[in-house]
């Protein structure tokens, strides 16, 4: 899963990116709200944490303009303004969920697995498949209840296939969905996960759609 930070406090952003990388998150990292709305309008992302204080503005006047743009993803406040009217502001504003600072990032990413479950409409924690079962939080699969061993980006690619039943991902939104703006991949980097998924699980499991993409099998 891909996640926008938009935060300006340089410790902050450190901690932010090793430890929601370390979760099996993809970041990508802004610290004003003019980089962070020009993110927004280029990029795809599957959830927004949002500093309300930024340098150039209100994280929160950001939140408004962007919900009236009809911009539907999941956003979580980040803030140490902590009090309960400004909490109550920052959810009416259109915000999904609101962390005070400091925070334990291990919280912070249940947070957000929580907020992508319900954006997927889905309530449970992981996601079934007929016999393949993926731990959102656990970053693991189990095919007929025996742990399929995955990379990070083949559990990744795996989760958004799964995550979405039917729709089929060209090469170049499975990209975005598992690269961060700052690293490089190769041409064929997707083929060669797709091709690791497919000899871990069985070639059955990840269809390719002929001049589409590659979706999840439907048992």
């Amino acid at each position: 899963m891909r996640l926008l930070v938009v935060e300006d406090d340089e410790i902050l952003q450190d901690g932010l990116v090793e430890g929601l990388k370390l979760d099996g998150f993809e970041v990508d990292l802004v610290g004003t709200c003019e980089a962070a709305d020009a993110a927004v309008l280029a990029s795809s992302h599957d959830a927004i944490i949002l500093d309300i204080g930024l340098p150039d503005g209100s994280g929160l006047e950001l939140l408004k303009q962007w919900r009236k743009r009809g911009v539907e993803l999941p956003i979580l406040l980040l803030t140490a303004r902590n009090l309960i009217d400004e909490r109550i502001s920052g959810l009416d504003s259109g915000a999904d969920d609101y962390l005070g600072k400091p925070f334990a990032l291990a919280e912070l990413s249940a947070r957000l697995r929580a907020l992508l479950r319900r954006s997927h409409g889905r309530a449970e924690a992981g996601i079934e498949v007929g016999s393949l079962f993926i731990d959102e939080a656990g970053k693991q699969a189990r095919l007929d209840g025996v742990l399929v061993p995955l990379s990070r980006r083949e559990f990744a690619i795996l989760q958004t296939l799964a995550g979405h039943p039917g729709q089929v991902f060209s090469r170049h939104e499975l990209e975005d969905r598992i690269y961060g703006w700052q690293e490089e991949v190769e041409s064929n980097a997707v083929e060669v996960h797709i091709h690791h998924l497919r000899l871990k699980l069985g070639r059955k499991w990840v269809e390719t759609v002929r001049g589409q993409g590659y979706r999840i099998a439907i048992p």
